[in-house]
């Protein structure tokens, strides 16, 4: 059934504010995805702070036209998605599409995304979904900063050993 003008002018809004207020938003392409691998995705980007949701590809060339992003480059193909959000963790997105897409071969694939209110390609937010979390990386600093006290320790405690 055709959805009339408001029902179109809404869905450009929804379109619109996820591209604007996400910390990054994914376009993504699926096909042949089950019920139960989408469910479960669903969920885990919910989790994660990620909506999720199908629209026509005309739809979201227009809430792209009227947040002034060129779109051309970008390649809408076939069954398209976004994904947008995650708070804080800006990659939150990109890195669940990118991890979904690992176990659903051939069937979940980034065609690019908004990073930071600028359009990127697919190559683009391939990258930016392989830098890990917020988390993950405030442990690996801490990591840093405390591996050459532990250096240290080691060795002064084989000089210890060396001495008694």
């Amino acid at each position: 059934m055709a959805k009339t003008k408001e029902q179109k002018a809404a869905v450009i809004e929804k379109i619109e504010r996820a591209l604007k207020e996400g910390a990054s938003s994914v376009f993504v392409h699926f096909t042949k995805v089950t019920v139960a691998e989408e469910s479960a995705m669903r969920r885990a980007l919910k989790a994660g702070g990620v909506s999720y949701f199908v629209a026509k590809k005309t739809l979201i060339r227009r809430a792209l036209d009227k947040l002034s992003l060129k779109h051309d480059e970008l390649p809408l193909e076939g069954e398209v998605a976004i994904a947008s959000g995650g708070g804080e963790d800006v990659t939150a997105s990109a890195r669940l599409i990118h991890e979904f897409g690992k176990k659903l071969t051939d069937k979940l694939t980034i065609l690019g995304g908004i990073f930071e209110g600028k359009l990127m390609g697919q190559a683009a937010m391939q990258e930016i979904a392989t830098i890990p979390s917020f988390q993950t990386l405030r442990g690996m600093f801490a990591q840093v900063l405390n591996s050459p006290r532990q250096r240290f320790a080691v060795v002064l405690s084989k000089v210890a050993e060396k001495k008694a």
